[in-house]
């Protein structure tokens, strides 16, 4: 799904990863957790930060930050978790994903919303669903499904 493909007002919770703001359709959020104790799960991807006991179901931690090319996410008063479902093939994996703090739930138009930026050939950005314009900012809006490649998610099932 592309920003053209938006044709009515969706909900997105908005995040900080460094001084970006994020956002993630509403749909796909589980619920927000504070940060917990994480298990580092040996011989996994760097963002791969470990796993978490969520009523008694494995539920892998993704540091977003990592897997955007930042610096790992430092532990605040504000990082939190945000569990979500990401769709793989034919089932929906639950994951965590660290976020710097959680911002607020926005509601976008369609026509706030402009497609993500094409940076040239060899940069994947399909996991950018579009450019939010709210305020005077721009919000980064993800596609969760598309975050990770199928390979990254079968790697982190599998360690989890």
């Amino acid at each position: 799904m592309s920003a053209a493909d938006i044709t009515e007002t969706v909900q997105y919770l908005t995040f900080k990863l460094d001084e970006e703001i994020f956002a993630l359709d509403v749909a796909k959020v589980r619920e927000i957790l504070e940060y917990t104790g994480i298990t580092k799960v040996p011989q996994t991807p760097d963002f791969m930060r470990g796993v978490i006991n969520l009523r008694g179901s494995v539920v892998p931690v993704i540091d977003l930050r990592l897997k955007f090319g930042m610096s790992a996410t430092e532990r605040t008063v504000n990082t939190c978790i945000i569990v979500v479902e990401v769709e793989l093939l034919d089932e929906t994996l639950i994951l965590g994903v660290l976020a710097d703090s959680v911002q607020e739930v926005i509601e976008l138009e369609p026509e706030q919303i402009e497609a993500a930026p094409h940076i040239g050939t060899h940069l994947n950005t399909d996991f950018i669903k579009g450019m939010g314009k709210h305020d005077t900012r721009f919000i980064m809006i993800l596609d969760s499904d598309k975050i990770f490649t199928d390979e990254e998610l079968h790697t982190v099932q599998d360690a989890a």
